[in-house]
């Protein structure tokens, strides 16, 4: 698991935890790890003045049901303050049913706030080869989840990316290095809104705050 170095410790010596549970989409696969958007938001929270030190326990290939049975010992370890769920998309690419990607999600989410976290739920897609039926279920699953978290649901991760494929590596699967701050882009307006504490209603996705001159 990759710790990453914050920003100046708390007053009590203790900064809260941002804690970014994903696969390889947050794993900086391909790409050197400090180019990959998790880093970047060490960067940006530390640039916007919070004191919040990211801990990335993401792993390529991870999916729900691996990602439920790392979680404990993570929550126990870290007591994070934020927990980002980025995982479902293995699920999908193997066809695993919904109802077992819609049951890991909403017991990554219980975990994670019954140990005092802010939840943030990353929606993923998947190609439309997989038939509509499944790829629509799997687009809503996300949303049911987090609406029952209750989470904060973060709009379609790769959406400011999925339609050009220059922002993709060779595999045609993962983004390149020009691509992550734009992952970063994508998460960050819902983070931001929940650590200011002007988040919209969880379950439902965040618009994004007014800039501060």
């Amino acid at each position: 698991m990759l710790l990453l170095t914050g920003p100046p410790v708390a007053a009590d010596g203790t900064p809260p935890v941002i804690l970014v549970w994903g696969d390889s989409l947050s794993a900086a696969y391909g790409i050197p790890l400090e180019s990959g958007w998790v880093q970047l938001l060490q960067a940006r929270l530390r640039d916007q003045g919070y004191p919040h030190r990211v801990v990335n326990g993401s792993v390529s290939g991870e999916t729900t049901s691996g990602g439920l049975a790392r979680l404990p010992a993570a929550l126990q370890q870290h007591r994070p303050a934020v927990v980002v769920i980025e995982l479902g998309g293995n699920d999908g690419l193997r066809g695993l049913p919904l109802k077992s990607l819609r049951a890991n999600l909403g017991a990554l989410v219980h975990q994670s706030r019954a140990a005092g976290a802010k939840v943030l739920l990353c929606e993923m897609q998947i190609p439309p080869n997989y038939g509509a039926a499944y790829t629509q279920g799997f687009q809503r699953t996300f949303a049911e989840a987090a609406q029952a978290g209750p989470a904060h649901l973060v709009p379609f991760l790769l959406g400011p990316i999925a339609t050009d494929p220059r922002w993709f590596q060779d595999d045609g699967i993962h983004p390149t290095v020009a691509a992550q701050p734009r992952l970063l882009d994508a998460v960050w307006p819902v983070l931001h809104s929940v650590l200011s504490g002007t988040h919209a209603s969880r379950g439902q996705k965040a618009s994004p705050p007014a800039l501060q001159p």
